[in-house]
Order: structure tokens, then sequence, then C-alpha cells
């Protein structure tokens, strides 16, 4: 169940179009908007590991995307997640200790069984628990024919693309639950598209953190030495993760919350990653954007960097043996100074 400023949420609709119709008056709601715009008004935050961001001794945790992480607040300061354009983050925190998890959503296949994922560690089943939750990312990337003077349906025109039915798959999600999710943050499609010119969108945000102590959100940028620990080798287990039916329809775990350790399960890569990999790796930045983003034209500047980095690693190790010895875990144990440090 969704409730927004106190009150229990619901659209008028029909079970089938339960997601959309919700969506949409979501979207239109005014506690929603008035949070949307203060949520924009707030400076980003960027993280850097030799930057400001850890000389207060910040502790943080890292999604990336298709991971979630579920935080305590005596261990972790921030849990956050970046490079999201159709992709959508999700925050849900347990109201009465700050528990924390956060999802970095890339389909609307993994969202049913990622949610129970993430409620997991957070509800405590001696009491009824209410959630804090928060939707950040996917912006309005419908193609250039709906865009213009539109030829088909409305339904069909927000249907179009990969932001609106994530987005709309989660609303369905959170509505058909029992537990009691309050919307705080809805900063998604419209709420976080900006438009050029020439009319081309944009996302406004790609990130954000949620400060696990006072469950403040706040927009946040990270760069290459905040995405850790192990940035390339969960980078690859992203991609490998489609060829493990394992993992269907589930979030990658890497993080373990009692502990405040990464650990990273073994992934196994084939060698026609390796292929893929080799042939990428000689195209041009103009080549591989339309290869392998669903928003080309709305990637960070260092999007084509860290993919040209992860198959130089799977070039240099074609046999996933080599990074996983014996089949073992690789594992993280955080440093004093906030930092991790292989165990």
């Amino acid at each position: 169940m969704i409730v927004v400023d106190g009150v229990p949420f619901s659209a008028h609709s029909s079970s089938t179009s339960q997601g959309i119709d919700t969506l949409r008056a979501l979207l239109e709601n005014p506690f929603v908007v008035s949070a949307s715009n203060s949520f924009k008004a707030i400076p980003e935050r960027n993280f850097s590991v030799s930057g400001e961001s850890c000389s207060d001794g910040s502790k943080w945790v890292y999604v990336f995307q298709s991971e979630y992480a579920t935080v305590d607040p005596a261990l972790v300061d921030f849990v956050g997640t970046d490079e999201a354009t159709t992709c959508v983050g999700l925050a849900i925190r347990n109201r009465s200790n700050g528990m924390t998890s956060l999802a970095h959503m890339d389909s609307p296949n993994i969202v049913d069984i990622g949610l129970s994922q993430m409620l997991s560690l957070l509800v405590d089943h001696n009491m009824e628990t209410e959630f804090e939750v928060h939707l950040i990312g996917g912006f309005e990337d419908v193609s250039p024919k709906h865009a213009n003077g539109r030829a088909e349906s409305e339904t069909h025109s927000d249907l179009d693309g990969y932001s609106f039915p994530l987005c709309s798959k989660i609303v369905q999600a959170l509505c058909t639950r029992e537990e009691t999710f309050h919307l705080q943050t809805f900063c998604v499609l419209g709420h976080n598209t900006r438009r050029d010119s020439y009319g081309n969108a944009f996302p406004i945000f790609n990130g954000f953190v949620v400060e696990t102590m006072t469950g403040r959100v706040i927009p946040a940028s990270f760069d290459r030495t905040s995405r850790c620990p192990d940035e390339i080798v969960r980078g690859i287990r992203v991609t490998a993760s489609f060829e493990d039916p394992s993992g269907n329809g589930k979030l990658l775990e890497t993080y373990d919350t009692e502990t405040d350790r990464f650990i990273i399960a073994p992934c196994r890569w084939t060698l026609r990653q390796y292929h893929i990999a080799s042939a990428l790796i000689h195209c041009s930045d103009s080549e591989i954007l339309p290869l392998c983003s669903t928003s080309p034209d709305a990637e960070g500047a260092d999007f084509v960097d860290s993919l040209r980095r992860k198959w130089n690693y799977l070039i240099e190790h074609p046999y996933w043996t080599e990074t996983f010895p014996k089949q073992q875990p690789r594992i993280f144990e955080r440093t004093a100074d906030g930092g991790w440090k292989r165990c």
C-alpha cells in the first residue's frame, strides 16, 4: 500500500492497468510535485575517495546497476547509486530503526523478487513496520515518432522506451504489497527530465544517496574512486548475470549488512563475452554508445571508458577462475579511513 501525505493512495483503475493509472496520478499529485521540486533544489553531493567527501570520515556503500544493499545506520553513513538514465533508484527505509535498503533497478522483471529481497532485512516481524520510500531516476525517453505529434494512442506513447514500464511496475508492486510505504520522493519521468534547445530529453539526476541516520535524500554523483570496492569485477558480474538462469528475476547481492563487508560471489563469464569484448574494444565511442546503452545520448562522460576497462579486463582474464580461484568469493573489509581492502 502506498501512502501519500499520510493518506492511502489509490487510482481508479482495472487490475490490468493499476500500475499505469496509479503512476499517472502520482505524477500529478500536489504533494509529489512539491516533494520533487524540493529534491531538485538540493545541491548535488560529489563523492570521491581522494576528495573532500572522504575527509570527514564518512562511510558509504555504493550500489551498481542490478545490485541492492541493505545498510545499518550504526555502520554506514550513506548508501547510494548513480549512472542511472533509464534505470530507477529505489530506496526503502524502516522508520523505526533507520535500516535502509537501496536498489538500482534496470528491468520490470526484477521488481517483484527484488522488493522481497530488499524488505527481507527491513521488516520487523514483532510489530507493524512502516517504510519511507524514494524513487529517483528514469526520464521521458520516448522515441521521436511519439514525441512529435502523437500518431499512436497515449497509452502506447507512455509504454514506449524503458523508463515508463519500469516505473509503472514498481508502483504496481508497491500498491499490491501488504506493507505500508510512505512515498517521500518521486523524482521520475517528467519530474526528472530536462530538454535541450532541440527538444532532446535528458535525466536531471543520475544518482542519489540516503543519509541513513536522518533519512534525508540528496542528489549525488560518484567518481571512479568512490564506486568501490571491486568496480570492474562487479560491473562484469552485472553483464554475466544475464547469462545465468539462476539469477533471473533477482537483484545481485554484494554487501553483507551484519559485517559491513562486500562479498562478491563467484560469477562465470564465457568465452563468448571474451569475443564480444575483443570486437567492441576497437569500436569508436560513437559506435559503442548505441550498441551498449538504452539511452546513448544521455550517458555520462565516463560511460564508454568504464566499458573499455571492463573489456580490457575480460581480454586479460578470459577465464573466470582466474578472478575467483577455487570458486571462492572476493571479500573486502572496511578500513579505518572508510575505504576498502581485499581480504
